[in-house]
């Protein structure tokens, strides 16, 4: 089969043909429909992120397919199923094995390109404010990096429980998209004073961060007293300090989210937040934003989208 692949740290990956695996017990296999993209797979081809696999592996988190084949002692997955699965890797290719307790039903008529980057943007951003920081009705929500994979989600869900929403991002194009998902107000940060601009709206109190650096310096400036700063990521690349007496004197809670870390100690939270979101989107509450679907001979060039900072939503590659 086709797969794309890491060979080499550091190095680009390549387009392979590969051995198609075969389930073991308590596994299926999955002919891929689609790939949602994700920004750790870009750190996973430098080797910075913090489940990097050993090379060589096949990139590629989140799929979108049907069961082929089923292992022995498979439960509640039969084959024809269609089932969106976080993979951690190995789903830019034709086919994948994968736990049968990972697999998630999805509706006959989600599209695979909709359904491929479900997983990792609204799991993140649901259990992050939900869960995490318990965002409440009548809130305040600042997005940093409100146009991204997660960010865009963030603003949507944000809105659905309730909360009013600031939009910051990067240019008036994807200040519109992050309008279009509900923001009661944008920032952009490529001409604003966030902090200013933050507080001028009465302060945030709970900020959602997938971006770190200097952004994130400005948003904790901006929160209010007993606000909650959920860390998601570090698109800039700089991971922020936090001085500890900001935290004190402002009563400020700093929270952490690795979404995928919950399926090793907690898993029954990612069943029950996939379970609530594919509901959402079931009842047509939920509206997926997809920018760019390429095919996999020109996955490299969807993987340069994200690197780029040329899409907004999410990027998926067709497996055909």
């Amino acid at each position: 089969m086709k797969a794309l692949q890491v060979v080499e740290i550091g190095k680009p990956p390549v387009l392979r043909e590969i051995a198609a695996p075969e389930p073991g017990p308590g596994e299926v296999k999955v002919r891929i429909d689609a790939c949602g993209l994700n920004f750790a797979d870009l750190l996973m081809i430098d080797g910075r992120y913090q489940d990097t696999p050993e090379p060589p592996f096949t990139l590629g988190m989140e799929v979108a397919g049907r069961v082929v084949a089923v292992g022995p002692g498979c439960e509640g997955v039969e084959e024809g199923d269609r089932v969106i699965v976080f993979a951690g890797s190995g789903g830019l290719a034709e086919f994948g094995v994968y736990p049968a307790a990972r697999c998630v039903p999805i509706p006959s008529d989600m599209p695979a390109e909709i359904a491929a980057g479900f997983t990792v943007a609204y799991g993140t951003s649901h259990v992050a404010l939900s869960h995490r920081a318990r965002l409440a009705v009548g809130e305040t929500l600042l997005v940093l990096g409100a146009a991204g994979g997660v960010g865009l989600t963030a603003v949507e869900l944000g809105k659905l429980l309730g909360a009013r929403v600031i939009a910051a991002a990067r240019g008036p194009e994807k200040l519109a998209v992050a309008r279009a998902a509900g923001a009661d107000h944008l920032i952009d940060t490529a001409t604003a004073d966030l902090r200013a601009e933050v507080r001028a709206l009465g302060g945030a109190d709970v900020v959602y961060d997938p971006v770190g650096g200097e952004l994130f310096d400005a948003a904790l400036r901006a929160t209010r007293p007993e606000g909650r700063l959920v860390v998601i990521g570090f698109a800039s690349g700089k991971v922020p300090q936090i001085p500890a007496n900001l935290l004190l004197v402002k009563n400020l809670t700093a929270i952490g989210l690795y979404w995928g870390g919950y399926l090793r100690f907690r898993p029954e939270v990612i069943d029950r937040s996939l379970g609530e979101l594919v509901a959402w989107w079931r009842e047509g509450r939920l509206h997926p934003h997809v920018s760019h679907v390429l095919p996999l001979e020109r996955a490299v060039e969807a993987l340069d989208l994200l690197r780029d900072r040329k899409s907004t939503g999410k990027v998926v590659v067709r497996i055909d």
